[in-house]
């Protein structure tokens, strides 16, 4: 969970704010050491979101919000963040929460590793499930958040794909307004979001899914434990045996993490079919904007791309009760 400042935050599985940045030579001279946290400053531990809010006002431009700190201490260490106040979120238990009962309601500080157990989650929400359990390592499922995860707005960031698949909205609060957008309208950028002053991410809430439903996430990655070369999810919901809905998300491709609108129209009201899987994945490998970096090339990310939609849409369509698809 964060607020406005871009480098907070609580999540890893997606990198930093920068998509693939990685120090230079230069850059790792500078830094003194990886090891303790060098610069001081003052940890604010508030027991509620209203102090929470309160205490960014306060320090406006001087705090950071801490949700699980993932990669808001790696950054404090190696000095890539200079902050004189830290605003840990850990003592606002609301913020923990993990509701089932209508809605799915994931609250900011809900740790990854809980989100992946949940038992409704992995039923009903399996590219979510997908998601959380595809992070790098126990450690950082254990103290990895999701509202960090969204909120550090990494274009890689694992749990970004399945939430806008599942048609997620994210719930504002800065003590003063309150509001609710949808998550394909949060990220503005490379560890940008919407996020104004003194505004935090309070919950994140996704819609029950209908009869029929069905959902995938699918990631690549050089090492089981790395940052994804690309990531996807799928969502569909199935009459009979034609498309009634579909939702298709991508990660680590453009600037931010976002939806393909132009390819989940294509198979609308139309019954799956090898040739129409391909279209869909042609009109991906169309529509996104991979980079080369030291993970993978562009053309790389733009194929794999087209892969692993095609193979998300088929185990989403088997997950909502469709046949194999010819």
């Amino acid at each position: 969970m964060i607020g406005q400042h871009p480098a907070d935050l609580g999540g890893h599985g997606g990198g930093g704010p920068t998509e693939h940045a990685n120090p230079t030579e230069t850059q790792m001279e500078d830094f003194t050491n990886t090891h303790i946290l060098v610069g001081e400053f003052e940890l604010i531990e508030p027991h509620t979101l209203a102090q929470a809010s309160e205490s960014l006002r306060t320090h406006a431009g001087e705090a950071v919000i801490m949700a699980g700190g993932t990669d808001l201490l790696v950054g404090m260490k190696m000095e890539h963040i200079r902050t004189k106040y830290v605003i840990s979120l850990g003592r606002i238990s609301a913020l923990k929460r993990v509701d089932t009962n209508s809605d799915l309601v994931i609250g900011a500080t809900a740790s990854i590793r809980d989100v992946a157990h949940n038992s409704v989650v992995r039923q009903q929400y399996c590219a979510l499930a997908e998601a959380c359990q595809s992070f790098s390592t126990m450690q950082i499922m254990v103290m990895g958040t999701v509202g960090g995860n969204l909120c550090n707005a990494s274009p890689a960031a694992d749990t970004a794909p399945a939430l806008l698949a599942l048609d997620a909205s994210v719930h504002l609060t800065s003590g003063v307004r309150e509001r609710e957008i949808a998550l394909s309208e949060f990220f503005t950028g490379p560890g940008g979001t919407v996020l104004s002053d003194g505004e935090v991410l309070e919950h994140i809430s996704v819609p029950a899914p209908s009869l029929s439903t069905g959902s995938a996430f699918l990631k690549m990655g050089r090492v089981a434990a790395d940052i994804s070369k690309v990531s996807v999810a799928v969502t569909v919901v199935r009459s009979e045996d034609r498309v009634r809905q579909c939702r298709i998300a991508l990660g680590a491709v453009a600037s931010t993490p976002r939806r393909i609108v132009a390819a989940e129209s294509e198979l609308l009201g139309e019954k799956p079919t090898i040739s129409g899987i391909s279209k869909v994945s042609q009109l991906v490998q169309q529509a996104i904007e991979p980079i080369t970096d030291v993970r993978s090339t562009a053309a790389y990310r733009r194929h794999l791309a087209g892969v692993l939609v095609g193979d998300a849409f088929r185990q989403a369509w088997l997950r909502a009760g469709g046949g194999e698809i010819t």
